[in-house]
């Protein structure tokens, strides 16, 4: 990995050129941000919006999750959620972090001042975008973990239009930021302030649990957790989940009608003139949702 000079952002330390970021990201084939990172559409983010994490499920084989699993989920659930109310659904920014020692740090802060860059926890903070969800890798840390307070996080709030926050690590002043309305997942709280790391890397591929994330990926939180979406698997992701509400929406119609025992209606309808039914269903109910998204892309 290099220093990259890039036109929207003076340096990055350790990032990922904008090569390594599309060769890495190479599946995903729309818009991209200047210095590589997939850039999802916007009205990609306010669909996710409406999903459930049981819906953001990764296809199994090549270029997905692992073969010969048949339910894989870039999903974890181990965080405190600090907004449950909202629902987060923006593009990964990372920064990776590891504890401090000296004779490298040495070496990075020197490289960082080369570069008019100083190598604080604010610093990944000022390159944010509006969608943007930052995604802090802090291993865990709780003592000195308190990378982000009231302050820093109205900012963030401020920077994403609500973007959001992960971290996998600790998050200081819960008190303020209990009154900034934008979605934090973290693993504790902690009153101590940040110190004792140092930033290793920026927008390159972080640990988050048993997942892999990826800069560019969806970050889809609610309230069970979050999960990281590939920016290429995404949209048959979106359009999978208008099935699933346009299913769910028939099935409890039909249970209403009581005449149905489950299993003549869910999961698959059992008779050919059911099946047809609910076939016409859904084409009706997702003709209805293409032709109000496509109005409202004209406004």
């Amino acid at each position: 990995m290099t220093l990259l000079t890039a036109p929207s952002v003076k340096a990055q330390m350790f990032s990922w050129t904008k090569e390594e970021m599309v060769e890495y990201t190479k599946a995903w084939t729309g818009e991209r941000f200047s210095d590589g990172r997939p850039k999802v559409p916007d009205s990609w983010l306010e669909r996710a919006k409406g999903m459930s994490q049981e819906e953001v499920i990764i296809p199994p084989g090549r270029n997905a999750g692992p073969p010969n699993i048949a339910s894989f989920s870039q999903f974890d659930g181990s965080f405190k959620v600090l907004h449950p109310e909202l629902k987060m659904a923006g593009r990964v920014v990372t920064a990776m972090y590891m504890p401090t020692r000296a004779d490298i740090d040495t070496i990075l802060f020197a490289k960082a001042r080369d570069k008019g860059v100083a190598l604080t926890n604010q610093w990944p903070i000022d390159q944010l975008q509006p969608g943007d969800v930052l995604v802090i890798d802090l291993y865990g840390k709780v003592d000195g973990g308190g990378i982000i307070g009231d302050n820093l996080y109205y900012y963030i709030m401020k920077a994403t239009k609500g973007g959001g926050v992960v971290i996998n690590g600790s998050l200081r002043d819960l008190e303020g930021v209990r009154e900034i309305k934008m979605p934090a997942y973290v693993r504790t709280i902690t009153p101590t302030w940040f110190g004792g790391s140092t930033l290793y890397g920026y927008n390159v591929a972080v640990r988050m649990g048993n997942v892999v994330v990826m800069p560019g990926d969806i970050a889809f939180g609610d309230t069970e957790g979050v999960s990281f979406i590939p920016p290429s698997l995404a949209e048959s992701i979106l359009d999978r989940a208008d099935e699933t509400h346009v299913h769910d929406e028939w099935t409890k119609m039909k249970f209403d009608e009581g005449k149905y025992k489950s299993t003549d209606i869910y999961s698959v309808p059992r008779t050919e003139e059911l099946r047809k039914e609910y076939q016409e269903y859904l084409k009706k109910k997702l003709d209805e949702l293409r032709a109000a998204r496509a109005a409202g892309a004209k406004k």
